[in-house]
């Protein structure tokens, strides 16, 4: 496997190898070891699946309590992935790292527990994969506006498709007063 830094301490765009021929292919999505070796906690507690449509955009979530790392994939179909630090006392504080993954290329992304993630359908369907460090805690869970100001992030789509609780998220600064992160 070959692994990507990004600008954010941590995040990682990893490119498993693929052993394919004339029946199709074959991909180690995780192995303890070798994940291990590049920082990746090898205890993973609830594996998720997301089945969304084009300009579906899920995001930008995160809980506080129960930080979540997240290793994510696609499965089929391609999406653009976003990760943002969101940890005050980090040197990229307010920056975001953003990578299409897709069922062709089989890059996965390890979102390191203390940001903030999402994810914009760029194909006609996705299936996205998430192994989480932690578990699901509906109460823990925030969401920052993916349309952010602060952030400008460059989503891919003309047009998103948002959930009512993603459209209402709260803006960055709201999200990184202290308040936001620790209750």
């Amino acid at each position: 496997m070959e692994i990507e830094s990004t600008k954010i301490a941590d995040v990682m765009l990893i490119k498993p190898k693929v052993f394919g021929d004339q029946r199709g292919y074959f991909i180690e999505t995780y192995q303890e070891e070798r994940y291990a070796e590049h920082g990746i906690p090898s205890v993973f507690v609830q594996d998720n699946l997301s089945f969304s449509a084009k300009g579906v955009l899920r995001g930008l979530h995160w809980q506080s309590p129960h930080s979540q790392g997240k290793l994510v994939s696609v499965l089929q179909g391609e999406v653009f992935d976003v990760a943002v630090d969101i940890r005050p006392s980090s040197p990229t504080f307010g920056e975001w790292v953003g990578r299409f993954l897709s069922s062709e290329n089989h890059h996965q992304m390890w979102v390191p527990p203390g940001l903030a993630h999402g994810f914009c359908v760029t194909s006609e369907t996705a299936l996205f994969s998430y192994k989480c460090t932690d578990l699901y805690f509906p109460k823990a869970e925030k969401c920052i506006r993916w349309d952010d100001v602060d952030l400008d992030i460059q989503w891919p789509a003309q047009s998103m498709i948002v959930s009512e609780k993603d459209q209402n998220g709260i803006s960055f600064r709201e999200a990184t007063t202290g308040a936001a992160l620790n209750k």
